[in-house]
């Protein structure tokens, strides 16, 4: 949640006004779009939102200033005091703090000779902090405007620097993708489901994407089946949401799909904040269509007539080219009305999320698209029976949905062929930390983590040993040298107190301090708290003032235990998962690296300056 502050005054000049007013009158039209609105009037205004652009825009949607001003402050991409031309997000997360990232931040620091928060006396640079920024592959990383920089090293952060300052500026949409290609491609074509099309089309191309098959899946459902036939067919191939919940997305549509309530909405929730999870971004970058065709499948199964995109305020290569493909889509008839000669329809529309880890969670994220601060609802009721607009909605992850067009074309017994009976498919696994080669892949469910790590993560860096692997996000428990034979599946993964969750791994070498590492990831959990409810708002701030504690050597032994006991009671007890996650990481890495926290508690580690 953004930090509070006061807006800073600034005479608007009459084309801002004009430029704030169109803005506002063009997407003021549609419900919901504060979020937009306030991006375009952020641009408008030079990277920052003055007290009289707010004022401006509070009086032409017509809604309170309080009201606009309590929305924005719950987002960090928002600033209502003036930035440089570029602003440098430096990310701090677990993934970027295991490699180095304090290390680059203050080489940042030195370069532009300001600190954290403050801009050049040039007016060129200013220096924030992020929770993440979604490409852990390239750890440490940081973003300049649109742009990302990773693998930093201390002389490519002055190098990158000088050729802004020169005004060698780098223009995101001239980019092939974000970072780098997936790391292998273990299947063949045939076989695969998600990465079938990358680097084997053009994105921005409609015709490409039909070449290869395209919107097929979606012509033979509105043509030959009905909607409990395609939700049939769904629950055949058992694909679970891929988001890291894993509950059965075709037992999900059958809960909304008898509803007589209208209209229905289908939501593709593309914020993958999660530290570690970087998956979506390489298909909504590299097979855009793909995402636009399962929602719209979704959307026939269940009877809705539109859809929204909500993506991850700093994925802007995503949303340029899933823009460009609904664009596409609707010239020619894949979208819109009477979708191949049928009676469906169905639109979509993307919308940017402003910097709020928890709007992955559904529910803050329904609020968050209806133009409210992201705070999670109280369930049930469900989303399916109660979501955006208060209407019945089906939310599901950008992977669960592009898994559908195939699942449809070919049948859901050839995907159930895949994986293992108790995971069926393919995922996208992503392997991140301390390997030689960091990255994502598509794969059969069922390969061990091992396998991941050293088949295609390239082993442990620097020819270092193993110590531990956070499994499935920055939520989810950490593992040892002899649990990594576990093959990446749900019950297995949940029997050694880890989790399958989005398919990240997040690997530490044998100079990782674990202690240093769970305060990193507390830190972000605490951050990113929306506050809504006492057992999140206190409880984080209690396990990060305890690990703190802890790894000043201030700390006892009953530290520990308290810790367990104050995460199990948020688990028990608050409002959304964000609070329900602390226990796993914190349970298991107290059980199974203890001697890390003990060697703190001694003041003796020997990983950390002390």
């Amino acid at each position: 949640m953004a930090e509070l502050k006061k807006p800073v005054s600034a005479e608007l000049t009459s084309e801002q006004v004009k430029r704030i007013r169109e803005v506002c009158q063009q997407l003021g039209k549609v419900k919901g779009k504060v979020l937009p609105i306030l991006h375009a009037v952020q641009d408008i205004c030079g990277n920052w939102l003055p007290l009289e652009a707010l004022q401006l825009v509070a009086k032409e949607l017509e809604i309170p200033y309080g009201y606009l001003y309590g929305v924005l402050t719950f987002y960090s991409m928002y600033s209502v005091t003036p930035r440089g031309r570029y602003i440098i997000r430096m990310c701090e997360s677990a993934p970027c703090h295991v490699n180095g990232a304090e290390n680059i931040l203050e080489a940042l620091k030195e370069e532009l000779g300001v600190e954290v928060g403050g801009t050049t006396s040039d007016g060129l640079f200013t220096l924030e902090l992020t929770a993440c920024l979604g490409t852990c592959e390239v750890a440490p990383a940081m973003q300049i405007n649109e742009v990302v920089f990773g693998n930093l090293t201390g002389a490519k952060v002055k190098e990158i620097l000088d050729n802004y300052r020169a005004g060698k500026e780098v223009d995101y949409r001239t980019l092939a993708r974000t970072t780098i290609k997936p790391l292998a491609y273990p299947l063949d074509q045939d076989n695969m489901v998600l990465f079938a099309n990358l680097d084997r089309i053009d994105p921005m191309s409609l015709d490409d994407y039909r070449a290869k098959g395209g919107y097929e899946g979606l012509k033979k459902a509105v043509t030959s089946m009905s909607q409990v036939d395609a939700i049939n067919e769904v629950k055949t191939a058992g694909v679970r949401g891929r988001g890291g919940a894993g509950f059965p997305a075709g037992l999900k549509w059958s809960f909304t799909q008898p509803s007589p309530i209208i209209p229905k909405y289908i939501v593709c929730n593309a914020d993958e904040g999660e530290p570690g999870t970087i998956k979506d971004r390489y298909i909504m970058e590299g097979d855009p269509h793909r995402v636009l065709e399962g929602m719209a499948l979704a959307g026939y199964a269940v009877g809705a007539s539109h859809g929204y995109i909500y993506v991850r305020g700093e994925y802007y290569l995503s949303m340029l080219r899933l823009q460009n493909a609904i664009d596409q889509a609707m010239q020619n008839g894949c979208l819109g009305k009477n979708i191949f000669g049928s009676d469906f329809s169905f639109t979509i529309e993307v919308q940017s999320g402003g910097g709020a880890y928890v709007c992955g969670e559904e529910t803050a994220l329904i609020e968050s698209i209806e133009g409210k601060r992201g705070n999670p609802r109280v369930k049930p009721p469900f989303p399916g029976q109660v979501g955006v607009w208060g209407k019945p909605s089906i939310v599901n992850n950008v992977e669960t949905l592009s898994s559908i067009p195939m699942i449809i074309s070919k049948g859901g017994e050839w995907y159930k062929a895949k994986g293992t009976e108790d995971a069926t498919g393919t995922k996208i696994f992503q392997v991140v930390g301390h390997v030689n080669q960091p990255g994502v892949i598509e794969a059969d469910l069922g390969m061990t983590v091992r396998e991941l790590i050293d088949r295609y993560g390239g082993g442990i860096r620097g020819g270092k040993k193993f110590k531990a692997c956070q499994t499935g996000g920055a939520s989810f428990g950490f593992i040892t040298e002899d649990q990594l034979d576990t093959p990446m599946e749900y019950k297995a993964m949940g029997a050694i107190e880890g989790a399958l969750g989005s398919g990240t791994m997040l690997v530490m070498d044998e100079d990782t301090c674990i202690v240093d590492v769970v305060k990193c990831i507390l830190y972000f959990f605490q951050h990113e708290s929306c506050g809504f409810c006492l057992p999140c708002r206190r409880g984080t701030r209690i396990l990060y003032d305890l690990i703190c504690k802890i790894a000043d050597g201030r700390g006892e032994e009953a530290d520990l235990d308290k810790m367990i006991k104050v995460a199990q009671v948020m688990a028990d007890s608050a409002n959304c998962a964000l609070a329900m996650s602390p226990i796993f990481f914190i349970k298991t890495t107290i059980e199974r690296y203890r001697d890390d926290y003990l060697a703190h508690l001694n003041g003796t580690c020997p990983l950390c300056k002390k």
